[in-house]
């Protein structure tokens, strides 16, 4: 059907129908219409792993290795394999549309959302992004680049305006999208929440009309992200093709309304709908629909479990490892020490979370490869302010993980009975109810003894009882800290029990606000921060070695939330200079998905950076630590060395304005230029279990200039190199930057011929005096590196 065809097919309906069509019927579906041979179109959040129609109590699916792990890997072959995979998840769910990647880039290390972004590299993010929406759409699954643009922070998110001038504009925030629109080709884009120079991201004429529109020649649909549209008419002249969600918004009525009065053209509108048109011919949704695989893996299945645990493993990062205590030796005994190891953090918070079949920790990861008497476990000190919904209830109905919730109207009739296995619910978002909810019973057994903390969480009038107990009342609201709150953190309480293994514990809420999430809490008592560490200390010096496994929770990293420190929460630093104190070799496992500060760093042997490593991540920590899969990744972000020590840090908006004034200095480009101090790790910074040398690094010029150089593995592994070649130019006012880059494999005692060829799109400047692209000098030097903090060659 061509793009005529399809124009024709959009100006058939009347214009209520038209309209109709361009805001969602649900929170994540599209309307059918019979008349043009349009089917519903399904979509899905996506980054790590597609969750299907529900927010919260869906299906189980398969749960990725975060983004920023998998960018780690530097290879586009791994994020075209995700995306693959991805398409297989989506299609065992009828899913047309996954939402992701999300390629905002890491601007500033506060960032509570940069798990589910790529890097503080606009080529990196871009090349990576391109290829994982191939491997999606290669199989008919649309992917989504989001959020377009400027969207590097979560404070403030819905009112906050990022100011950035055009040349930062378009040489850095834009350029992923611009790779990943015209390399990858996606089908899809989603505008942000916030303004983009006093102007929404949903009514960006200048970004979406003139820019990606207009001079990218981009033939695909523009939709909202969830509840960010503000207006009709503006967002509609802006660009805007698709408002989401469903079926209430800005559009509707007042859109018929607008364009009755002038204020937008038919011809608008026609182009919204022959976008969408477009989208559901590429997914299968118009004329004849498409057919969907009977038999695709499970997500517990053991290919996919060899999966994810490959791809987790691959991408974790060797950032220190003094005299090769990396790979472990396997006839040692191991102290594992940590809240993280016996807890092991898998994903980030907010719409990139999903319902896995299981989570893998570091402690049943390493027991299976070692054995049990192998493994002397230690659990660390407390790692959270803010508890999270229990593992240790179990369902009185089925005896399964997770709780039972049942819902009801206000007349008391049951809308619902349904067992959560991550112990909570959604309602009122994706809801298909004959009625609104009004209350709800969540109950489930307490799988522990003794002193327990038991609590719920969620908007509304509260009465908790424990096992038969004096119940009590009490009210939970919002703090006001922004929209989607009740949602991504919602308000809680805790108090403290002394139960018996198996006590009911059981809580009623009368909703006071119409969406929330529901959910009961459970965990253990915490113990006195002396005493856990003083256990820490003892199983380190009985053990050949310590591994202390160390990180952020949710509470950090997660949608909504930016971060005030790059600190390690709670007393965890003081554990891993207790440990490193009392063990003959000490190996810290940092799992978290962004920078932290380690001020301990020259006390331990080795650090092992796992990101949140997806539903097998114990098996892939475990696999990195014993060299079963070699940890070959290489930093995705700039670890600075403080708070603070970065060329852009604040994350808060003065006046509702939030200044991008460091430019296209971000990262290592501020770094190099002396515009912070030197940071803790460069991106780019990786060892491996191999050693190499470089020689005969030549230049092959022209247009695109590239790189050549010999690279000899002088270790005693099996691993692989990733050759980084960076661009410094004569100009004083344009910073360094990464042109290209070239993996390769190679055995001990060998070597390998690398080619790096540089992308022109990194030789672009912006002349913000004629509006227009231009070149930079000739006579620029290209640093071949490993990471900026270890260079290997100079040419040029």
């Amino acid at each position: 059907m061509s793009p005529d065809d399809l124009a024709s097919l959009a100006k058939s309906l009347d214009l209520p129908a038209k309209v109709r069509l361009l805001t969602g019927a649900s929170a994540f579906t599209l309307h059918p219409e019979p008349a043009v041979g349009l089917g519903e179109l399904r979509f899905s959040d996506g980054p790590t792993g597609v969750r299907g129609l529900k927010f919260a109590g869906g299906r189980v699916v398969s749960l990725f290795p975060n983004a920023t792990l998998l960018a780690s890997s530097w290879d586009p072959n791994v994020l075209y394999e995700v995306g693959t995979l991805l398409a297989e998840e989506a299609m065992a769910q009828q899913i047309h549309v996954v939402l992701g990647p999300t390629i905002n880039l890491h601007r500033t290390a506060l960032g509570g959302r940069l798990f589910e972004a790529y890097s503080e590299d606009p080529l990196l993010t871009g090349r990576l992004a391109a290829a994982y929406v191939r491997g999606l759409q290669d199989n008919g699954i649309a992917a989504c680049l989001k959020h377009l643009v400027a969207n590097e922070s979560e404070t403030d998110r819905n009112t906050v305006d990022s100011v950035v001038d055009e040349a930062t504009l378009r040489e850095l925030y834009l350029l992923p999208f611009e790779i990943a629109a015209l390399e990858g080709e996606a089908w899809s884009m989603m505008a942000a929440y916030n303004d983009v120079n006093g102007v929404a991201a949903t009514e960006q004429n200048h970004v979406i009309n003139e820019v990606v529109k207009g001079e990218w020649g981009y033939s695909g649909l523009v939709m909202s992200d969830w509840f960010a549209t503000k207006s009709a008419a503006p967002a509609a002249n802006g660009g805007l093709d698709l408002v989401m969600p469903g079926p209430a918004g800005p559009w509707g009525e007042a859109l018929v309304a607008a364009v009755h009065d002038g204020l937008v053209a038919k011809a608008v509108i026609d182009d919204h709908l022959s976008r969408l048109l477009l989208l559901a011919r590429r997914v299968g949704a118009l004329a004849d629909p498409r057919s969907w695989p009977s038999s695709l893996p499970n997500p517990d299945s053991a290919v996919r479990r060899e999966q994810l645990t490959r791809l987790a493993a691959a991408g974790m990062t060797v950032l220190k490892n003094e005299g090769d205590v990396l790979p472990l030796d396997r006839a040692g005994r191991v102290a594992l020490i940590g809240r993280h190891a016996v807890e092991t953090i898998d994903m980030g918070g907010g719409s990139a979370q999903v319902n896995p079949p299981h989570q893998v920790s570091v402690a049943t990861g390493l027991t299976a490869l070692l054995g049990a008497p192998a493994v002397s476990i230690v659990d660390g000190v407390e790692v959270r302010t803010r508890p999270v919904p229990s593992r240790f209830l179990t369902d009185p109905v089925s005896g399964a993980q997770g709780i039972r919730a049942t819902l009801y109207d206000a007349a008391g009739s049951v809308l619902e009975d349904r067992l959560c296995p991550q112990s909570k619910t959604m309602v009122g978002m994706d809801d298909d109810f004959a009625g609104p909810v009004a209350s709800a019973r969540l109950s489930g057994r307490v799988g522990a003894e003794g002193p327990v903390e038991l609590g719920v969480l969620g908007v509304g009038e509260w009465t908790v009882r424990v096992d038969g107990a004096s119940p009590l009342t009490f009210p939970l609201q919002a703090a006001g800290n922004g929209f989607g709150e009740e949602v991504l953190t919602p308000p809680l309480r805790t108090d403290r029990f002394t139960v018996a293994p198996g006590a009911l514990f059981e809580a009623t809420v009368t909703l006071t606000t119409p969406m929330g999430l529901f959910g009961l809490i459970g965990h253990n008592a915490p113990r006195a921060t002396v005493d856990v560490i003083d256990d820490a200390v003892r199983a380190a010096a009985a053990a050949d070695v310590a591994v202390v496994v160390v990180g952020l929770t949710e509470e950090q990293e997660t949608e909504s939330v930016d971060k005030s420190t790059l600190r390690l929460p709670g007393a965890q630093d003081a554990l891993v200079e207790a440990v490193a104190g009392a063990a003959r070799r000490t190996v810290v496992v940092v799992n978290a998905a962004t920078p932290v500060l380690m001020p301990w760093l020259s006390r331990v042997d080795a650090v092992l950076w796992a990101g949140l490593p997806g539903q097998e991540g114990g098996h892939a920590i475990a696999a990195a630590l014993l060299g079963d899969v070699e940890p070959a990744g290489r930093l995705v972000t700039t670890f600075p060395a403080a708070d603070g020590a970065a060329p852009a840090w604040s994350v808060t908006p003065v006046d509702g304005k939030l200044p991008y004034a460091e430019g296209t200095f971000i990262g290592y480009r501020g770094h190099y230029a002396g515009r912070a101090p030197e940071p803790a790790f460069w991106m780019g910074h990786g060892l491996g279990y191999g050693r190499w040398e470089y020689s005969d690094v030549r230049l092959v010029t022209g247009d695109e200039p590239a790189i050549t150089a010999t690279v000899e593995n002088v270790g005693g592994r099996r691993s692989r190199e990733v050759v980084q070649v960076y661009l410094r130019p004569v100009e004083p006012d344009e910073p360094i930057r990464l042109v290209g880059w070239s993996a390769v494999t190679v055995d001990p005692g060998q070597s390998a011929r690398v080619t790096v060829r540089t992308d022109p799109r990194l030789w672009r400047r912006w002349d913000e005096a004629t509006g227009s692209w231009g070149r930079l000098s000739e006579g620029g030097t290209f640093l071949v590196a490993r990471g900026l903090g270890d260079i290997r060659a100079t040419v040029g």
